[in-house]
C-alpha cells in the first residue's frame, strides 16, 4: 500500500485547533487556551499529511539552562511509521546543546530510552473534586513585587531560569507565597486548566510547607475539580488523596543527560512544571 508524504513544519497558531483535536483523541484534557499557553512559551513542530496535522511536539527552552519536551502526540492512525521519532529529532534539534527533560507515558518510554533519556523519578497525577479543608496559617496572595523572589526560588528548585514561565503564570493565574521573617520561602500557582484548575508549580522547603501552600487554594474551592502533579519522593500523595484528589495515573520523569547536582535544602520541588504545560 502506498503511503502519502508527511512533511514537518513549524508549529504556528494556525495549527492550534488541530492540536486540540489530537490531544482529545489521546484522552488529554487540554483546552485551546492550554495549547495557546504552551505554544507561547515554546517552539514546536507539526507533522502534516495531505494538509492535515497528524503529529505535534513542543520544546520549551529555559534560557541556556535546559529545555523540556512536551505535547508529543501522534495521530493514532499514523502510529508505527516512525513519526514519533521524526518529531523527537526535530525537538532535539530545536533544543540544541541544552540538557533535556520530559515526562514519558508508558507508550512513549521505549522511544525516549532509545534516544538516551534516563528515568529520574515517578510523576503522580492527582485530581478530583476537592473536599473541605481549612487554610493553614502563613500563606498569602503574592504581589507584583514578589515575582523576582519567586523566580529566584524557582530557579534554585528547578535548576533553570524559568522567568518567562513564572511571569506568564502570574499574569493568567493566582500565586500564593509563604513568608518567614519577611522572606519568601515557598510559593504555589493556580490556574484554569483542562476540566477545572491545576495547582503547580509548588516549591517549598518541606512537606508541611507544601501542604500549606496547596491548602491555600483548596480551602477556597470545595466541590471544585482540581489537579496537582507531584513526585513519588515528596510524600505529598497520601495527603492529596485525603483531600479528595485521587491518584489517577502519571508518568516517568526523564532527563538527558542526567547530571547529578547537590540538592538545595532550602527549595524542594513539590510539583512539576511539565504538568503546567502538558
Amino acid at each position: 500500500m502506498q503511503t502519502s508524504q508527511i512533511d514537518l513544519a513549524a508549529f504556528g497558531p494556525e495549527h492550534l485547533e488541530a492540536a486540540v483535536s489530537l490531544s482529545r483523541q489521546a484522552g488529554w484534557p487540554h483546552r485551546l487556551e492550554d495549547w495557546q499557553m504552551a505554544l507561547a512559551l515554546s517552539e514546536g513542530t507539526v507533522a502534516i499529511e495531505a494538509g492535515r496535522v497528524v503529529g505535534t511536539v513542543l520544546t520549551t527552552m529555559y534560557e541556556a539552562d535546559c529545555a523540556t519536551i512536551n505535547m508529543v502526540i501522534v495521530d493514532e492512525a499514523m502510529r508505527g511509521r516512525g513519526l514519533g521519532r521524526k518529531l523527537m529529532d526535530a525537538a532535539l534539534e530545536t533544543a540544541g546543546s541544552r540538557p533535556l527533560r520530559l515526562v514519558a507515558t508508558k507508550e512513549g518510554l521505549p522511544l525516549y530510552e532509545k534516544l538516551g533519556f534516563m528515568p529520574t523519578g515517578t510523576v503522580l497525577q492527582h485530581q478530583g473534586i476537592a473536599g473541605e479543608v481549612a487554610a493553614l496559617p502563613g500563606t498569602e496572595a503574592a504581589t507584583g513585587a514578589d515575582i523576582d523572589a519567586i523566580t529566584e526560588l524557582d530557579r534554585r528548585a528547578f535548576g533553570a531560569d524559568r522567568r518567562r514561565l513564572i511571569a506568564y503564570l502570574a499574569k493568567i493565574g493566582e500565586v500564593a507565597v509563604l513568608r518567614r521573617d519577611g522572606r519568601i520561602c515557598g510559593f504555589a500557582v493556580l490556574r484554569v486548566f483542562g476540566r477545572g484548575e491545576v495547582i503547580g508549580p509548588v516549591v517549598a522547603g518541606g512537606l508541611d510547607d507544601a501542604k500549606a501552600l496547596v491548602a491555600h487554594f483548596i480551602a477556597h474551592r470545595p466541590g471544585r475539580f482540581l489537579r496537582v502533579d507531584t513526585t513519588a519522593d515528596t510524600g505529598l500523595a497520601p495527603w492529596l488523596a485525603a483531600q479528595g484528589l485521587a491518584h489517577v495515573g502519571g508518568g516517568i520523569a526523564m532527563a538527558k543527560p542526567v547530571i547529578p547536582r547537590a540538592a538545595d535544602p532550602a527549595a524542594a520541588t513539590f510539583a512539576l512544571v511539565n504538568q503546567a504545560l502538558g
